[in-house]
């Protein structure tokens, strides 16, 4: 066992760390999170309007049954008027039953009105409780997905945690030359610095070494650092 060996198991707590990492950073629970979150604002600001329109509808058909209560008590008034036997003049009485002509079709128009805005009414206020029940829904989901985010990344920062000790234990032995040239081919090889010889072949760029220099490697001591020729990976024999 020699120091590459212990390298070795540090690139592999490495690996191992940067992939816990890009996991807490890329939790399906979060992205389904953020999902629920966007729906959920994006419903707020719909209800919202339809929210507006309910009040509006309301405020019209209040308005409508109004004018249209006014009127029937001017259409009973009139009535007890022209059959009290109080006005006798046939002018009179002709242009009251005019007037009690006019008031009715326009009884008749504005109960039709009423009836349009009971209608309209209904349509938004089903519109808002069907959004509202939706709402209700994501509120929970965003709070259970919050949880389970939060179990998640306890989850990924406890295994995080044991690998980075790992990592520490194992870099102990390793000169600090070697742990130098291996932070540095880090930064530039995509995290992957230290790779194995097996059957020939770099584990980190997976090309065959060629023959003549598989000869050579087995004629190195076993503490010589080598190198692969085709990424400069530090390769660790068997």
């Amino acid at each position: 066992m020699t120091v590459f060996h212990d390298l070795l198991q540090v690139q592999e707590h490495d690996t191992a760390a940067d992939r816990l990492r890009h996991r807490r950073q890329t939790l399906p629970e979060a992205a389904a999170l953020a999902a629920s979150e966007d729906e959920l604002a994006g419903l707020e600001a719909t209800l919202a309007g339809v929210g507006t329109d309910a009040a509006e509808s309301a405020k019209l058909q209040r308005r409508l049954e109004g004018e249209l209560a006014l009127l029937e008590s001017k259409i009973s008034e009139l009535d007890a008027k022209l059959y009290s036997g109080a006005v006798t003049v046939p002018r009179e009485l002709q242009a009251m039953q005019t007037e009690g002509d006019a008031m009715r079709q326009r009884r008749a128009a504005l109960e039709d009105e009423v009836l349009e805005a009971m209608s309209a009414r209904e349509t938004v206020d089903e519109q808002v409780a069907g959004l509202e029940r939706r709402r209700s829904e994501l509120d929970g989901e965003c709070v259970r997905l919050r949880v389970a985010v939060a179990e998640a990344q306890a989850q990924v920062d406890r295994d995080l945690t044991a690998e980075v000790a790992a990592r520490a234990d194992a870099a102990t032995r390793i000169p600090a030359d070697v742990t130098a040239l291996y932070e540095q081919l880090r930064a530039h090889l995509g995290g992957v610095a230290a790779a194995p010889l097996v059957n020939g072949r770099c584990g980190g760029c997976h090309l065959a070494l060629p023959a003549t220099e598989i000869d050579r490697l087995r004629k190195e001591p076993a503490e010589t650092l080598v190198r692969c020729e085709q990424c400069e990976r530090i390769l660790v024999r068997p």
